[in-house]
């Protein structure tokens, strides 16, 4: 990777004999590993589920799990925040599974729209749910820095499955995690 990343530097003109330059290719192909740790791993995190032995039925959710991605067609990052929201059955998902999956998925070359759909797909074939949502909101330095630099516009992705596929219980989980998002979270 490194010699790739000298050939790159070399085909963009840079001196790479500039000491701002040293070791350049070295912590690039380090950080292009960091990056993309999620396409690299073998496996994708283990979403062990245990009882529901409350019964509690009514939404869950997990918000603003910080996501940290790189654009499938130019290589350049995006960035957000994750929102989910499930309407358990018999099983439930430790807190932390939900950032494991998401850093797992998003770790890798990916569009928005894909991502969202299979962190909704691995979430609802874990915890066999009456209901599941994914809101992704993100910004894309792709479209920030090159083309039409359209400064922090914000691109907002939605994946509902069972009852919060439609109808007014996904209208009444999304004005919660809207009502939510906008009071900010807890203090400590």
């Amino acid at each position: 990777m490194t010699t790739a990343v000298r050939a790159l530097m070399d085909a963009l003109g840079l001196d790479r004999a500039d000491p701002h330059l040293a070791d350049t290719d070295r912590r690039v192909a380090g950080a292009w590993r960091e990056i993309l740790a999620g396409h690299l791993a073998r496996e994708a995190p283990a979403l062990r589920t245990f009882p529901n032995e409350a019964g509690y039925r009514d939404a869950l959710t997990v918000l603003d799990i910080r996501l940290h991605s790189v654009c499938a067609h130019h290589l350049l990052p995006f960035f957000g925040r994750v929102h989910i929201a499930y309407l358990p059955a018999d099983r439930l998902l430790g807190l932390s599974k939900f950032t494991r999956l998401v850093e797992h998925l998003a770790r890798r070359p990916q569009v928005q729209e894909r991502l969202t759909a299979q962190i909704a797909d691995a979430l609802e074939a874990a915890l066999a749910c009456r209901g599941l949502l994914v809101l992704i909101e993100a910004r894309h330095l792709c479209v920030e820095m090159r083309g039409v630099r359209s400064g922090a516009s914000r691109t907002s992705t939605v994946a509902g499955r069972g009852r919060l596929a439609q109808g007014p219980a996904r209208e009444e989980v999304l004005a919660m995690i809207a009502r939510a998002v906008a009071a900010g979270g807890p203090t400590p």
